[in-house]
């Protein structure tokens, strides 16, 4: 990251040599001892988020709106996450099991045999 922040400020000189660059390394959360990490600064949690909002309680006013944000998304993951579960036991049970018992021949040749590399799956009815 130091490199990665040295060669953007002499990058950025080459078009203007007087521009004064200061790097900056943000974390969303947690604390830090020093800010000054000696070739950037390092800001961490209130001290990022005031940073970028001019805002001292930002960190905590985003917090139940990201909360909010973020079950949504479990919710429609967990609901995605649900369907290809049934659609992979549904195929396993179709292909690899007879009367609810898994047949591991089946399944075992399927998985090593040369043969059977071959063989495409087809789709259960």
């Amino acid at each position: 990251m130091r490199d990665d922040f040295k060669r953007a400020k002499r990058i950025l000189r080459t078009s203007n040599s007087k521009l004064q660059i200061i790097a900056v390394n943000g974390c969303c959360y947690g604390r830090n001892s020093s800010v000054d990490q000696g070739d950037y600064y390092k800001y961490c949690g209130q001290q990022f988020w005031e940073l970028i909002s001019n805002d001292k309680n930002l960190y905590v006013d985003i917090i139940e709106p990201l909360g909010y944000k973020a079950k949504e998304k479990n919710e429609e993951f967990n609901e995605k996450y649900a369907e290809l579960i049934n659609k992979f036991t549904f195929q396993f049970m179709y292909h690899f099991c007879d009367d609810g018992k898994i047949n591991w021949e089946s399944l075992v040749k399927y998985n090593s045999s040369a043969e059977e590399a071959k063989r495409k799956l087809t789709k259960p009815p």
